[in-house]
């Protein structure tokens, strides 16, 4: 039987001249055998599940029988907000073990599927159970919003999954970082019109063609210390820990920071390449 490189785009086609598979099947495909990589990937789209769970049972279903119980609904939020920071955690393992390993031909579909559920369904519902249970929020507005973020990331999906980009950079922000500076903006807790310009703002980053780095080597590992800094913000508010309202705000507006400013440097490297280059083509026509 031969099985093609996952990596390459070539579909696995399995040979029926094998001798020895007399009937021309397995037990199992090479094709349906998960990988460590894929086994990963599952987690992540677990994360978002649980995330639309407690989404829904802490904190729309209190709304709606009219609990006022804040506590359980900031406990809920904060547990939603910290599994979809742990599907991120997946997602950025599972293209590391990925690399390493050998993962199998259906791992990029997969990959797909999970960052569709944890980062364009989750994010969206969020926005979407905020505009219900906020005081100064317009919901059938907020569900506009909420599906916006949803078709930026499926659109974001799809071409990710057909365009080939250069080796190092993203086109457009990348759904997990996007997801998370959009729950950010909702934990800001600004007015209602400022609030959903940003969050449009960020499902226009997402589709866009401004270029994120690929979180790999330092990068990757300042990336995981951020998500394992911002598991503790989180924490700290959902038990009302002193100071922990404002340190959430700060990691809040951090995020949003960074999703404004990282693009800025791939844009001036950019710039410095184009420069250099021209720089050395005037010293080469010098005689």
């Amino acid at each position: 039987m031969t099985v093609i490189d996952p990596d390459s785009k070539t579909d696995w086609v399995p040979e029926a001249d094998d001798e020895n598979d007399v009937d021309g099947t397995e037990d199992m495909p090479l094709s349906m055998r998960l990988s460590i990589a894929d086994t990963l990937t599952l987690g992540n789209a677990t994360c978002g599940f649980m995330a639309v769970y407690f989404t829904t049972t802490g904190i729309l279903i209190p709304h709606l029988t009219g609990s006022d119980e804040t506590g359980m609904a900031r406990h809920s939020a904060a547990t939603a907000v910290i599994l979809m920071l742990m599907a991120a955690i997946f997602d950025l393992f599972d293209g590391l073990v990925a690399r390493k390993l050998r993962s199998s031909p259906m791992g990029a579909e997969l990959d797909n599927l999970s960052d569709l559920i944890s980062f364009g369904l989750a994010p969206a519902y969020f926005v979407l159970v905020y505009g219900m249970v906020a005081d100064d929020a317009h919901q059938r507005v907020s569900a506009l919003a909420a599906i916006v973020v949803l078709l930026a990331v499926v659109l974001r999906l799809a071409r990710f999954s057909c365009v080939t980009l250069k080796d190092g950079m993203f086109q457009g922000m990348p759904s997990p970082f996007g997801a998370l500076t959009v729950v950010s903006i909702v934990l800001l807790e600004l007015p209602f019109i400022p609030t959903l310009l940003a969050i449009v703002g960020v499902a226009w980053l997402m589709v866009s063609r401004v270029e994120y780095p690929k979180p790999r080597g330092v990068l990757a590992v300042a990336m995981l210390g951020w998500i394992v800094a911002a598991m503790g913000l989180l924490a700290a508010w959902a038990f009302d820990a002193p100071g922990g309202q404002l340190l959430l705000q700060t990691g809040c507006a951090l995020q949003v920071v960074l999703g404004a400013v990282i693009p800025l440097f791939a844009t001036a490297r950019r710039v410095n390449t184009f420069r250099d280059n021209r720089r050395e083509a005037r010293a080469a026509q010098l005689p």
